[in-house]
């Protein structure tokens, strides 16, 4: 037998139908195709399209900021004041529109609040070497604190129509697909892109798997998890954008508890919580799956408290379970 007939290395694993149906995103699918078969049993209603297209508006905020949150939650960080940083956004696009600034600026003074609000979290974190819950839920109260003391309980309500066309209309018109779910698509194939695709994706995984190790590789650790912050702070202001201009209107409890239904798409989705690993996939099958959850239950009237207790459960439970089968694979 000659030397080329004794070896035969593959390029990668043999193709394994158990491995892979228990693959995460897999399990995702399953769990979506559930989600639509029950909401479809429960509501005639359900597979309407249009309702299924005004059903994307309650989520499409949440997960552009998902996106974010996914690759700072690699990198072992996270930022639970962007629901805050929402509130302080709004007021700020709100007092600049009472004083008759047109709607590119409103888009602009949005978008730099929620990037300035990142980097003050961000700075905070990497320079001070502060661990970023402590940091972000003192943020989180800091925003929604400087909102209500400004607004009181009031609400400003005089915006642009452009804004307001922009955040309630569609791509195009006839076509059931609204602005905001079109630019969460197109996101996330960006995302995905520069996550699975590129160098820096690479760097943000090696940043999670062992933060020491990328460090002595040459990674600059600390400045890619500020930049992180600012991009997440930067999708903040973006969804500020779009709720602000989707409601018309700013109030100081806009977008409340909005942090928790973030954190729970990102670890609903693969994303783990000690950082290292997930797929933008994921993230993007756990939007539909908890969207069309709540949307499924909100048809047939199921009060929003249960809706809360449901979405708590969801994230204990995500979780709980990477936790639970890597032990029991550590003993088998």
């Amino acid at each position: 037998m000659s030397d080329t007939q004794r070896y035969h290395v593959l390029d990668r694993a043999p193709f394994n139908l158990a491995s892979y149906l228990l693959r995460w995103e897999s399990i995702l699918v399953m769990l979506l195709v559930a989600v639509i078969i029950i909401n479809t049993a429960i509501s005639p209603y359900f597979l309407d399209i249009y309702n299924l297209s005004d059903a994307t508006f309650n989520f499409s905020e949440k997960a552009i900021i998902a996106l974010a949150m996914a690759l700072l939650i690699i990198t072992r960080e996270i930022d639970l004041s962007v629901a805050a940083n929402i509130a302080v956004c709004s007021l700020v696009m709100g007092l600049l529109s009472q004083m008759g600034y047109g709607t590119p600026i409103l888009v602009m003074a949005g978008l730099a609040v929620g990037a300035t609000a990142g980097a003050a979290n961000g700075a905070l974190v990497t320079k001070f070497r502060l661990p970023s819950i402590v940091v972000t839920i003192g943020t989180m109260s800091l925003f929604r604190g400087i909102a209500q003391v400004v607004l009181g309980d009031q609400a400003l309500t005089k915006y642009p129509s452009a804004l307001t066309s922009f955040g309630q209309g569609y791509i195009w018109p006839g076509v059931p697909i609204p602005n905001s779910f079109a630019l969460f698509l197109i996101l996330a194939c960006m995302f995905g892109f520069v996550l699975h695709r590129t160098v820096i994706g690479r760097q943000i995984f090696a940043i999670g798997h062992n933060p020491t190790a990328a460090r002595f590789s040459g990674i600059k650790v600390e400045k890619t998890r500020f930049w992180l912050f600012v991009l997440t702070g930067l999708m903040a202001g973006l969804a500020a954008v779009l709720l602000t201009g989707r409601i018309g209107s700013t109030r100081p409890n806009i977008a409340l508890g909005w942090e928790l239904e973030i954190v729970t798409m990102v670890i609903l989705g693969g994303i783990s919580i000690a950082g290292g690993t997930g797929t933008i996939l994921g993230l993007v099958l756990s939007v539909f799956i908890l969207g069309l959850t709540i949307f499924g239950l909100s048809l047939v009237n199921i009060p929003g408290i249960e809706i809360a207790i449901l979405i708590g459960l969801l994230l204990i439970i995500s979780i709980a379970i990477p936790i639970m089968t890597a032990k029991w694979r550590g003993r088998t």
